[in-house]
């Protein structure tokens, strides 16, 4: 019998929106010339941290940092396996300043930090999540194949990669959200080829988007239990979702959409253990998307 629901997701870290702009272009989403409204991200990331509590999740808060405006992303922190910690390897200098806060949080809560070699690029959690006791993780746009093998060796854990070949969903996480052991919300279209039998091989029970809901960005949704907080539910999508018992529940982030980012993306799992989220499945219908 297999679970529902994820054996992680129930503890996050977070980092306020004081600083928060887009104040450069390094995805296909950021413009330079728009402007922030400051007052509103904060009251729609603080509504985000209260649908999370509510959900049942913990949030812990890493402290924001003056000139580093996309820290909020902290799903770019590195990746959680246990009490490990792999630090990002940045691809863009803007991003690159961001590390030593991270690792500092990290030390301080006692976890041991370990580096991926010098010259790799990788973005964390953004590019890598864990599924059927795999890690699957993204490449192309902003991290490299090459990361795969060493974060491999780090984690202990297999690593399924998947080549995002449409540059508006530059990351792993626009384009796949684990639900439970066997299920996901999968954006094939954002595939190679290979990467998208990859994926249907590992996900027997997918849904499965098209073009226009992905970028909606509602695969860059938090899942809590049996509660997915979306900053989009485009109406087919919710349908599927409360048939198979989620609960569906939209909070909107639209001034860190000017950025390239949603939920998922503001958000870091401090419980994941790579290795034991659930074991390889496989052998499911094939996908129709």
């Amino acid at each position: 019998m297999y679970s529902q629901s994820l054996a992680w997701g129930r503890r996050y870290l977070m980092c306020p929106p004081e600083h928060f702009g887009v104040l450069y272009e390094i995805n296909a989403w950021m413009r330079a010339e728009v402007r922030v409204d400051l007052d509103r991200a904060r009251a729609q990331w603080q509504a985000l941290v209260a649908t999370m509590r509510a959900a049942g999740a913990e949030v812990e808060v890493l402290e924001p940092v003056e000139g580093l405006p996309d820290l909020v992303f902290t799903a770019n922190a590195g990746i959680v396996n246990g009490h490990q910690y792999v630090p990002s390897r940045f691809r863009h200098p803007q991003r690159q300043g961001e590390v030593a806060h991270d690792v500092a949080w990290f030390e301080a809560a006692g976890y041991t930090v370990s580096w991926l070699p010098e010259g790799m690029v990788h973005e964390g959690a953004g590019d890598a999540l864990p599924f059927g006791g795999a890690l699957v993780s993204g490449y192309r746009t902003r991290s490299d194949a090459a990361s795969h093998a060493a974060l491999s060796r780090l984690t202990g854990a297999p690593v399924r990669s998947v080549e995002l070949v449409d540059e508006r969903l530059y990351h792993l996480d626009l384009t796949f959200c684990p639900l439970g052991e066997r299920r996901a919300i999968v954006a094939p279209h954002a595939w190679d080829r290979y990467g998208a039998k990859v994926m249907e091989a590992l996900v027997p029970e997918p849904l499965v988007l098209d073009d226009e809901q992905a970028l909606s960005f509602c695969a860059n949704s938090v899942v809590v239990g049996t509660t997915v907080v979306m900053p989009a539910c485009p109406v087919t999508v919710g349908r599927r979702l409360e048939a198979w018992g989620f609960d569906p529940v939209v909070c909107e982030v639209s001034e860190f959409a000017k950025a390239g980012g949603a939920c998922r993306c503001l958000t870091l799992a401090l419980d994941v253990d790579v290795r034991m989220c659930g074991s390889e499945v496989g052998d499911g219908p094939r996908w129709d998307g």
